[in-house]
């Protein structure tokens, strides 16, 4: 690849290679090498500039997780060496909580969950980036709520003026990155049954579905079939019925040995003013920060994972309800 460690055989090895390198091989020090100095990293709960803080929080979440493993599952990606390149890159984490740190007094309860990235590279770089961990299924697992956790959050963090504040169109930060993926038809099949779902056209599930499709969900949960997806997607837009949905980035990928895929970065931006998966409206502005991975088989959409961040969502909800 050109501009890279020739270490590298493609951009996926790339990807999952400084992944472990970095967070199980201990080498903490190398993101001096692998990020930008001025990198920009979107989580839901946060928007931070600059390598040295990424470099600070990957040594307090290691701390509290010492044991952590980052799994790649999959990476989907699109661009060229000169023009830069992105990865939808999704990882199967497992840790210990066996140090003190944001989720508390360690506990020595084992977690496992997922989380979707997307990373834009260019010249052995990443100088942008996406990031959703599945924090519904780590606070579940540490035995309390999204919504209990985002209260106690803001309440360390010196309180609703004080607090951190989550990502939204107001607190983000314009990075170098300006694509917008790639023209692959499997990109614009799974886009287009997003937006009608987005639509409240929920008819496209049993149409472009897999009768035994295989469904990955925030908070850990996993599901199958038109049912199931009906029932998350329907409590998602119904909480925000009236929110602005937009396409971000989009991926199609047809690899060998790999099936038919695609990636999709989307958001919901609007006001909680629904019943549906987050309790009583309150008319709190809400951004949701949202990315789908699917795969595709010869009955359909076969395989699905999608995040939020459920605590990140909580916590606007708690301070715009005040």
């Amino acid at each position: 690849m050109k501009g890279f460690s020739n270490r590298w055989k493609d951009f996926p090895d790339y990807i999952i290679g400084i992944t472990k390198e970095i967070w199980e091989d201990r080498g903490v020090s190398t993101l001096h090498d692998y990020y930008a100095p001025d990198i920009v990293v979107r989580s839901p709960a946060s928007v931070v500039v600059g390598n040295a803080d990424v470099i600070g929080a990957t040594m307090a979440t290691l701390a509290e997780f010492p044991d952590r493993r980052l799994l790649g599952e999959d990476v989907i990606w699109s661009g060229s060496a000169d023009a830069g390149m992105l990865s939808s890159h999704r990882l199967l984490s497992t840790a210990t909580h066996a140090g003190d740190g944001v989720y508390g007094r360690a506990t020595g309860r084992k977690l496992r969950y997922r989380i979707l990235a997307d990373c834009h590279a260019r010249d052995n770089r990443i100088d942008d980036e996406w990031l959703i961990r599945d924090q519904g299924a780590i606070v579940r697992q540490m035995g309390t709520t999204p919504e209990a956790f985002a209260a106690d959050l803001i309440a360390k963090e010196g309180g609703p003026e004080r607090c951190v504040k989550p990502l939204t169109p107001e607190t983000d930060r314009p990075g170098p990155y300006a694509g917008t993926g790639n023209d692959d038809p499997l990109g614009h099949r799974l886009r287009e049954v997003i937006e009608r779902i987005m639509s409240a056209d929920l008819r496209v599930i049993p149409e472009a579905y897999d009768r035994a499709a295989q469904l990955e969900y925030p908070g850990g949960v996993t599901g199958h079939s038109h049912g199931d997806a009906d029932r998350f997607w329907m409590s998602l837009r119904a909480a925000f019925p009236r929110a602005e949905f937009e396409i971000h980035h989009v991926i199609g990928r047809d690899d060998p040995f790999m099936p038919p895929r695609a990636a999709v970065r989307w958001s919901l931006w609007g006001r909680h003013d629904g019943w549906g998966g987050f309790g009583v409206p309150t008319g709190a502005m809400v951004y949701v920060l949202g990315i789908t991975h699917a795969e595709f088989g010869p009955w359909g959409l076969r395989r699905e994972w999608t995040l939020f961040d459920e605590t990140a969502v909580w916590k606007q909800i708690h301070l715009g309800s005040r």
